[in-house]
């Protein structure tokens, strides 16, 4: 025990048991005081701020718990142990404890016990100090930072008439960033399901032989390549995109959008088309085009509440070099101030809750990004002309491939090893690898996964990226290290294209939901590289 610390006060009448006590303590290590009565108890206490008394409970003139609870009211923080040889039943314990001791020992005791009680009410007090000296440090901090808060808030109040444009701006942002993050979440699982239904749909429509069949397997493989065209449209608004820019059918992809169009648009909007049938191919992702083109008609049709017609135009651009898709209504107009605003992230002029102010930034950020432009007009009282200027594909009309009956390559008979938490995936990879010849083994789980690998000898390890727990970038990192030389392709429906590339290097990556026929092609292209 230090100098400076506290003594122990010991509070006996009796003179052998204070003696006994007193003695067991120094030797201990402690500095102890003593005192045979109530009254002389309490002024030592008041004197010398003790951190434990030892207070035997039958006294001759005030009882111990009576000292303890007149020392619990002054001085909380003192530690009191309350002994007895004579009250020593659970009542007498209880009584005790409920006047405010800390802890009741019966006498007689042994030595070890009462040190060790002694030792356990200084390690209780050390750590309330400790407590209590971290609430007031807590507490000056709080005060501090409430300060600096206030100074901080009253700079943000004068500058509040100068950034209501700029925390307009953040509040979208923030909305928008939780919308992607749901869509996000979902992406994966959808495309699971959709690799299942497109995967099945292909191998019916391949291989039956009854027309009726055929014809209903077409129809339902196009609802499904459509579920999954829709599920890319409205995961752009959640994720940055690599733009997969190709020659476009501009014609064809109008064409193909018309049911899409008047699904979204209703039953009060008719929709008209003028195509140029001479129209050359455009530089293009077709994929962000048509939400482009599928967010002006929905503009228009806001445009429109009484209902009304929009048409979608395709035509040569009077800029040589390219074509122009146009989209207009006969709606209610803009005036040229909100014209010139029309672009600006965030700016709508539609009523709260109504719009993001996202679409027509969007419709520009596609059109520039392939290297074309947005040209807008407008009349408050007659409609608005939207036009997206696209360059000319310098192959000229491209035909989109029609489906066609496939035959799989040769056999093979190779291993490969399939890790992908669903069911309906891996039933159908599992079916239709092994009916074209490979050896399929699989796990649901990447540790699962990783446990086969160390009993199969795997040609091709075929992960899905996104799995609970062990995700596949972690898996492909072990087995590398197990085996540096294991081929490796990912099938992958997750939302978030950048994050997926960046995990995934440069392995193959098959995305989410494939056909049969491509998933035979990418294996066999990493089993062959």
């Amino acid at each position: 025990m230090r100098p400076d610390e506290p003594p122990i006060l010991n509070v006996d009448d009796s003179e052998a048991p204070r003696y006994a006590k007193t003695r067991v303590l120094e030797n201990a290590g402690y500095r102890v005081v003593e005192a045979a009565n109530g009254f002389e108890a309490l002024r030592k206490v008041e004197e010398l701020k003790p951190t434990v008394v030892i207070l035997d409970v039958q006294l001759p003139d005030i009882d111990g718990i009576e000292v303890c609870q007149v020392v619990k009211q002054r001085w909380p923080g003192t530690m009191v142990l309350q002994t007895s040889a004579t009250f020593t039943t659970g009542a007498d314990r209880t009584r005790g404890l409920d006047s405010g001791a800390d802890s009741y020992l019966t006498l007689p005791v042994e030595p070890e016990e009462l040190v060790a009680a002694v030792r356990g009410l200084m390690r209780i007090r050390r750590t309330e100090d400790e407590l209590r000296a971290l609430n007031n440090s807590l507490e000056a901090r709080i005060t501090e930072r409430t300060q600096e808060l206030a100074q901080t808030n009253a700079k943000l109040l004068a500058e509040i008439a100068q950034r209501q444009k700029a925390e307009s701006a953040l509040v979208q942002a923030q909305k928008m960033e939780a919308v992607g993050q749901l869509t996000g979440g979902i992406a994966h699982d959808f495309n699971n399901l959709l690799t299942a239904v497109v995967g099945n749909l292909d191998l019916i429509r391949i291989r039956a032989t009854e027309p009726r069949v055929v014809r209903l397997a077409e129809n339902a493989f196009r609802a499904a390549e459509r579920g999954s065209k829709l599920t890319a449209q409205l995961l752009a608004f959640s994720r940055t995109q690599r733009l997969a820019t190709r020659p476009v059918d501009i014609n064809a992809l109008i064409g193909g959008m018309s049911e899409l169009l008047n699904q979204s648009l209703g039953p009060s909007i008719t929709l008209e088309t003028m195509l140029d049938p001479a129209l050359p191919a455009a530089m293009a992702d077709a994929n962000q085009l048509e939400l482009a083109i599928l967010n002006l008609a929905i503009n228009g049709r806001d445009a429109m509440p009484e209902g009304g017609t929009i048409t979608v135009t395709s035509a040569q651009a009077d800029r040589e070099g390219f074509i122009k898709i146009v989209v207009t209504d006969i709606g209610t107009g803009m005036p040229p101030h909100i014209v010139q605003r029309a672009f600006d992230p965030f700016f709508t002029t539609k009523p709260a809750g109504k719009g993001t102010g996202l679409g027509l930034s969007q419709v520009y950020g596609i059109a520039k990004q392939l290297g074309g432009d947005v040209q807008i007009a407008s009349e408050v009282g007659k409609g608005t002309s939207v036009s997206i200027l696209l360059p000319i594909a310098v192959a000229g009309m491209v035909t989109e491939p029609q489906p066609e009956r496939q035959e799989v390559a040769a056999k093979n008979s190779e291993k490969i090893l399939l890790v992908d938490d669903d069911d309906d995936v891996r039933d159908l990879v599992t079916s239709f690898l092994s009916e074209i010849g490979y050896e399929v083994h699989t796990a649901d789980t990447g540790t699962a996964g990783l446990d086969h690998l160390r009993e199969f000898a795997a040609d091709l390890l075929i992960l899905d990226f996104a799995m609970p727990g062990t995700n596949g970038a972690e898996v492909a990192l072990a087995a590398r290290q197990h085996n540096p030389d294991l081929r490796i392709l990912f099938v992958s429906g997750y939302a978030d294209s950048s994050a997926l590339e960046a995990a995934v290097g440069t392995t193959p990556l098959l995305r989410k939901p494939f056909r049969p026929i491509e998933l035979a092609s990418a294996v066999r292209t990493a089993l062959d590289s």
